[in-house]
């Protein structure tokens, strides 16, 4: 028989408290690795400006990609001249092939019917929900390859809409009124603007949206300041509740974070954030992870680096771009399998070429 004495007993306790304690930070522990991707996941075209697409499965197990273009010619035209177009592959990797344009422009007379932008697809309980960036204005498109020229009636016309289908084929349902307008009140988050919405199902039931807002405290007519808000509803289609409470903010910057996009993954709300200044880590700027347990508080994951400007190739070359935002991660059964990106690079004449890209992720 073997007896232990005191201090093999206290060693053990040690032992077996510090087994659970690993224990518990696996369980905690929560980060993305990415793998390489060919260049058949490289989506691009030589007429069209290509940008941040998002993807779902359809019934016809086919992988579809919605995601925005401009006419390449008229420059960086993204705020007047965007439309949400859709493509096809038979992996989530590419090669996908155009099949049409899921949101085209319908009139002026639309809160949504000169540019459609930046979409974030889902599939709830059957249909399929488009969520996008619509907007109005004067209709002037300023081309100037290689240059971003803000049309301000355009701008500041953006506001939030989703379309419904029962296929992602379509035919979309629009709606006549945006999901989220802008606040009423004159010192609201988003008294100015709203764009760029991201959107999940809550555990609990219901639905939670981030979204990206401008103010009018600050003077000018860009407004100001940039944050990001939160809103909930019980149904997909709305009415979505405002709340006051900016996320993704620092003290030290002004305009910290953008093109978030959130999901819900072992018991937290996750978020993949573009960190525009390096305000978030000590790599400049990325792509970050926030995290949080209700939706309402984020904070910076403990692992937060999701990628700096660069994808490496699975032939060995690392390509450093000069944006790499728009993150949406591709979902299935709970599990991400690729993280989609828009990407951009200057030629030696200065003028932007665009493309999307599905990179793996890792187990």
């Amino acid at each position: 028989m073997l007896f232990l004495s005191n201090s093999c007993k206290n060693n053990s306790s040690v032992s077996e408290e510090s087994n659970v304690k690993k224990s518990d930070a696996s369980v905690n522990y929560f980060k993305l690795d990415l793998g390489k991707p060919t260049l058949k996941s490289k989506f691009e075209n030589d007429t069209w400006s290509i940008w941040g697409g998002s993807m779902v499965k359809g019934n016809d197990g086919l992988y579809h990609m919605f995601y925005s273009r401009w006419k390449k010619e008229l420059g960086w035209a993204w705020v007047t001249d965007s439309e949400i177009a859709h493509a096809v592959s038979n992996t989530p990797f590419g090669p996908f092939t155009f099949r049409d344009v899921a949101l085209s422009s319908r009139g002026s007379n639309y809160w949504d019917g000169l540019c459609t932008h930046n979409p974030n697809i889902h599939k709830f309980d059957g249909k399929y929900y488009l969520y996008y960036m619509g907007n109005t204005g004067d209709g002037k498109t300023t081309t100037f390859p290689g240059k971003l020229v803000l049309n301000p009636s355009h701008r500041n016309n953006q506001r939030i809409g989703v379309a419904v289908s029962d296929s992602p084929n379509g035919p979309w349902k629009r709606f006549d009124t945006p999901l989220i307008n802008t606040g009423t009140h004159e010192n609201a988050l988003d008294a100015l603007m709203v764009s760029n919405p991201s959107v999940t199902k809550r555990p609990e039931g219901g639905y939670l949206m981030v979204y990206k807002a401008v103010g009018k405290q600050k003077p000018g007519i860009w407004g100001g300041p940039v944050v990001h808000c939160i809103a909930t509803s019980e149904n997909p289609t709305g009415p979505f509740k405002k709340y006051d409470q900016p996320v993704f903010q620092t003290k030290d910057y002004d305009f910290p974070a953008e093109d978030p996009f959130i999901w819900y993954q072992k018991g937290k709300y996750r978020a993949i954030v573009k960190d525009m200044h390096g305000a978030f880590t000590n790599v400049g700027r990325s792509l970050v992870l926030f995290e949080s347990e209700d939706g309402f508080d984020w904070k910076l994951s403990d692992t937060p680096l999701v990628s700096e400007l660069k994808i490496d190739w699975a032939n060995g070359y690392t390509q450093t771009v000069d944006h790499l935002e728009r993150p949406q991660l591709y979902i299935e059964n709970g599990k991400p399998i690729a993280l989609l990106c828009a990407a951009d690079i200057k030629d030696s004449q200065n003028v932007i070429h665009s493309f999307n890209v599905q990179i793996p992720i890792l187990e």
